[in-house]
């Protein structure tokens, strides 16, 4: 049987951007040339793109680091760095990126849920070049002698899961006959066998109605069984199958099966791990479909499946995966179902809007500046932007410590750690620098910032 794929964790950083240039213009009869540093360039980002050619996760089973390519440094005659190629890594629709905590390696929220094709999210942004001397000239600064440095891409961990997108998918307990049924009424081959646990991974099948007018696509789940949404067996690996499906077809075996089950019981111990795993799956649109009825003396036990379902509002199809008997019905309903279901569906964002709005989203996290007391006279500053501002500084050069210095006035970091309690001579750490912390304002006007504001967390922008 090919390997299936569904879940892969992966180590993606972005490109390192490239150093400014700092530099001065050097030409015959020209004894005070003005600076010409060129900027350093951006460092590619890792992206990733869904692919409806693509069927599992396979490619990041062995790989598990991807980097994309650095900028070039800035040099002379305003001459910038090349920036770094992107790193565009292909995965299949249905697939949901989720950021990893370094320590733990557990899900910490949601980057990315890609569904259509050509959806694609930056996973890895690359680092920013540092800007070359020509950019800090002013009135009272003709020469500046520092550039910016080029801005190191961060690292991470990323979690790729892939939930398979079907319009209906079968689901029941082992041994059935899902995949018997998947394998009549499409194209899919499973293995199929009498015992329990045959199919161990989803199978997809399209199916089309007789007339071939109408077609949608059914996922084989592999059988459930009862504590499946405790995790029990493979219970949580099958059950993520099932969320993305419009229809749910419920097979329920008649005879019992090998181990002479209640097919009611069973009816009602599916249902209840499908509510248990998410409350959406028990509301999901739902047919029961009662298998092998075929055989003599089912005749009691259909009647009494016929009442569990119409009492939970549920069409019930008597059929037989053997014969065929009862599958074109069935096939009929489900395509007229996933078609009323598909129209209900609002049109979703087109790739470009999609794209945008998670590149706003990660730059509000960018933005973001969190102040917090790890001790006793001391702060720690964190924030994508702001760490920004510290690595690309040239800490060897008074010229860039009184730029970056007034970069801090411009985005108010000295009333944030105000607020905050922070007081002169306490001191303040941002990556694995330290300050010593001085105010300009009285100390009548620490009450007045502190109870103007109690947020830990802001944002800012800054311009240039």
């Amino acid at each position: 049987m090919a390997s299936f794929t569904d879940l892969s964790k992966i180590n993606v950083k972005g490109g390192d951007g490239g150093a400014g240039c700092m530099s001065f213009r050097r030409e015959a009869f020209v004894p005070k040339g003005g600076p010409d540093g060129g900027d350093g360039g951006n460092g590619g980002d890792v992206i990733v793109e869904a692919d409806p050619q693509l069927s599992s996760l396979i490619d990041y089973r062995y790989k598990h680091h991807f980097r994309a390519e650095r900028g070039t440094h800035g040099q002379g005659a305003r001459r910038h760095g090349k920036d770094g190629a992107d790193l565009v890594l292909k995965v299949p629709l249905g697939t949901v990126i989720h950021e990893l905590d370094p320590r733990t390696q557990e899900p910490v929220y949601q980057i990315a849920d890609l569904t259509q094709p050509g959806e694609r999210v930056v996973v890895a942004p690359g680092g920013i070049g540092g800007r070359g001397n020509i950019h800090f000239v002013t009135s009272v600064r003709r020469a500046p002698a520092f550039a910016e440095k080029g801005e190191p891409a961060q690292e991470h961990w990323i979690e790729l899961e892939m939930k398979l997108m079907a319009d209906a998918a079968l689901v029941g307990m082992p041994s059935v006959g899902k995949s018997s049924i998947i394998a009549r009424i499409s194209a899919a081959r499973p293995k199929i066998a009498d015992y329990p646990f045959t199919t161990l991974v989803p199978n997809l099948g399209v199916v089309r109605t007789k007339d071939g007018s109408r077609s949608f696509v059914a996922a084989d789940v592999p059988g459930l069984i009862e504590g499946a949404s405790e995790g029990r067996g493979l219970g949580h690996q099958f059950l993520r199958h099932i969320e993305r499906t419009a229809l749910i077809l419920h097979v329920v075996d008649v005879t019992g099966g090998f181990e002479q089950r209640d097919p009611v019981a069973d009816y009602h111990a599916i249902n209840a791990e499908l509510a248990a795993y998410a409350t959406e799956l028990a509301e999901r649109p739902q047919l029961v479909v009662a298998n092998k009825c075929d055989m003599p003396g089912c005749e009691e036990t259909v009647a009494r499946l016929r009442q569990a379902a119409e009492e939970d509002g549920r069409e019930l199809f008597c059929v037989s995966a053997v014969t065929g008997a009862g599958l074109d019905d069935l096939v009929e309903r489900c395509a007229t179902m996933v078609s009323e279901l598909r129209s209900q569906i609002s049109a979703t964002e087109a790739p470009d809007a999609f794209n945008a709005a998670w590149e706003r989203k990660r730059q509000r996290r960018d933005r973001t500046i969190t102040v917090r007391q790890e001790s006793r006279g001391i702060w720690r500053v964190s924030g994508g932007a702001i760490e920004r501002m510290v690595i690309q500084t040239d800490w060897e050069n008074p010229e860039a410590l009184a730029y970056l210095e007034h970069r801090f006035e411009r985005i108010h970091l000295e009333e944030k750690l105000l607020k905050e309690g922070c007081r002169d001579g306490d001191e303040v750490r941002i990556l694995g620098f330290a300050f010593t912390f001085e105010t300009n304002h009285g100390t009548d006007e620490y009450a007045e910032l502190r109870d103007a504001d109690d947020e830990v967390v802001s944002e800012f922008d800054e311009e240039g």
